[in-house]
């Protein structure tokens, strides 16, 4: 078995990364705008590290590129971009990223049976925002007690039965039955799941094309279980409230026969605990799971980077034969 070291994870992330890019290219016949001076792929491993680190500030990461310059050559860096441009940078990431996560999903689908596309899994998690909240009945009026220092005004409000009230952002993913993530969108907290995962289905239709996805309860439409079933795929939710009907009946048989009662069965034993990995990836504790970012385009970057990490991981580990799910060697690794 094979010793993980940053050396060992700055290639494999560097090698996907060319593929991906690769990828890209073909779906597009020309890219515009002139190159990066420090380029995504780059940007992503030093991000990733620092993430690991717990370095967020960007004035402290470009110290550290400043002190460590055996390490910034590892990483790629042939010089030390400002803070400003770090910061600017961090923040144009998340839709590479998101696309990146997505392709990972396909390209990791051909490497092992653990990352099968073929029963997949929606749910959302909340993230409290750094820093204080900003009440309800001030937050509708625009207006900040005197003594709240540092508020994220970015954030929202959303209660979940397990988190209670959250006020901060939803990590809204689809990953596989075996926590691997496929397609991520980041939203402030009162953003509803169904409005995100109406702008997935196409690319899970058209793109992915599982055998079935499972959701809890909140999903649950008659109109999209009809849809989707139209074109062979099976939405399996519990639909407590939908139980009226000659369709509402076939589809509670349906769910009860032992196939799709074990597909949603596994459905909690899968994307909770990725929602627990990505939180201990970030270093956040708690039922809330405090971020350590503030602002919408902050914490859509930072929550992205860390879903990306998680699937790095797990394509690693399956490399090198460690358990799927074990975060300490890359975190040893780039600490």
């Amino acid at each position: 078995m094979k010793q993980p070291t940053m050396a060992g994870y700055v290639e494999i992330i560097g090698t996907l990364f060319e593929r991906f890019e690769q990828y890209q290219q073909l779906q597009m016949s020309s890219k515009l705008g002139r190159p990066y001076t420090y380029s995504e792929k780059v940007l992503i491993i030093f991000f990733m590290v620092m993430q690991f680190r717990r370095i967020f500030k960007f004035k402290a990461q470009q110290r550290w590129l400043e002190k460590h310059p055996e390490l910034r050559q590892e990483l790629g860096f042939n010089r030390i971009p400002h803070r400003t441009t770090l910061s600017r940078r961090y923040k144009q990431l998340y839709d590479t990223l998101q696309d990146f996560i997505a392709f990972l999903g396909q390209y990791a689908a051909t490497l092992d049976e653990q990352f099968s596309q073929a029963d997949l899994v929606e749910d959302k998690s909340l993230f409290k925002a750094l820093g204080p909240v900003w009440h309800q009945k001030d937050r509708e009026v625009g207006r900040i007690p005197e003594k709240l220092r540092y508020l994220d005004t970015d954030a929202t409000w959303s209660k979940s039965g397990y988190q209670g009230w959250v006020y901060g952002y939803g990590l809204h993913m689809t990953c596989n039955l075996d926590a691997f993530p496929q397609l991520i969108e980041v939203t402030t907290a009162i953003t509803s799941e169904t409005v995100v995962f109406d702008q997935k289905e196409a690319f899970i239709l058209n793109v992915i094309q599982p055998r079935t996805l499972s959701a809890d309860n909140g999903y649950t439409q008659a109109v999209r279980i009809r849809r989707w079933f139209k074109q062979g795929v099976a939405f399996l939710t519990p639909a407590k409230k939908w139980v009226n009907g000659r369709f509402a009946v076939a589809y509670h048989r349906l769910i009860k026969q032992p196939f799709f009662a074990g597909r949603l069965k596994r459905r909690r034993t899968s994307v909770e605990p990725l929602f627990d990995l990505i939180a201990k990836v970030l270093g956040t504790t708690g039922r809330q799971k405090q971020l350590p970012v503030q602002r919408l385009d902050h914490v859509k970057t930072c929550l992205a980077l860390a879903t990306l990490s998680v699937q790095i991981v797990m394509i690693s580990n399956n490399i090198w034969g460690l358990p799927p799910r074990n975060v300490s060697d890359i975190h040893s690794a780039f600490t």
